[in-house]
């Protein structure tokens, strides 16, 4: 089941939003603390964001800049500021998709299903090419999702720059400085603490997926996913 993250502080609207959507099998969250979206967002893990831009202390623009350092999860604004710069800020932000209030529920819901479907569904047209497939363990660098018999779970960035680096290395050891550099970038400062972390929550949900430890720790070396897993 698709899920998506309503950030929306008017509670009428985000109210709407949900009850109209649930009726559509997606499974829904509004925000429970506006100090805490981004940490709510990795909790969630959703399939997509709709996003408002006059939120309590960051306003929606900050909100959807820190989502894009960790995820590439479609984005759709929601707003009634409808003046040409917002919509442009919007999109320079990492938005894919920008609606102006008052809104019409089932334009919402097309948009929805239009940029789910060119994301994870058959109208992707690069869909073929960006698959690493492991003996049915496969990922999709382009959208995050990780998938096991039928069963998908969304990555951050970082866990997928390790399922990636780890399934094009399988059975070899991968150092931790090779890890390191490929999670470094100029937004996030990463030690030893960060790729420990990230790869306790690369074995979880590959355990999610019913793939039971295939990361193993070499000691002194770094890490090597053992192909533990049958299609």
């Amino acid at each position: 089941m698709m899920r998506i993250y309503i950030v929306e502080d008017d509670p009428k609207i985000r109210d709407i939003l949900k009850d109209f959507l649930g009726k559509y099998d997606y499974q829904l969250k509004t925000v429970d603390d506006f100090d805490q979206i981004y940490q709510e967002f990795s909790e969630f893990e959703p399939h997509l964001v709709l996003l408002d831009i006059n939120l309590p202390r960051f306003d929606g623009f900050y909100w959807c800049r820190k989502i894009r350092t960790a995820s590439n999860c479609p984005i759709i604004f929601i707003s009634a500021r409808d003046n040409g710069m917002d919509q442009v800020m919007a999109i320079e932000n990492g938005a894919d998709d920008y609606i102006t209030k008052p809104f019409q529920l089932e334009v919402v819901l097309a948009k929805i299903k239009s940029l789910m479907r060119r994301v994870y569904g058959e109208y992707r047209s690069d869909k073929a090419s960006t698959i690493i497939d492991v003996d049915g363990l496969s990922l999709d660098p382009a959208t995050f999702l990780l998938s096991f018999q039928q069963q998908d779970c969304l990555l951050t960035k970082k866990e997928c720059l390790l399922a990636q680096a780890f399934l094009t290395q399988v059975e070899q050891i991968v150092s931790r400085e090779f890890l390191l550099e490929r999670l470094w970038d100029d937004q996030d400062f990463v030690d030893d603490n960060t790729l420990s972390v990230n790869i306790t929550r690369l074995r979880k949900k590959l355990l999610d997926l019913g793939i039971e430890n295939p990361i193993k720790t070499i000691r002194g070396a770094g890490y090597k996913l053992e192909k533990t897993w049958e299609n």
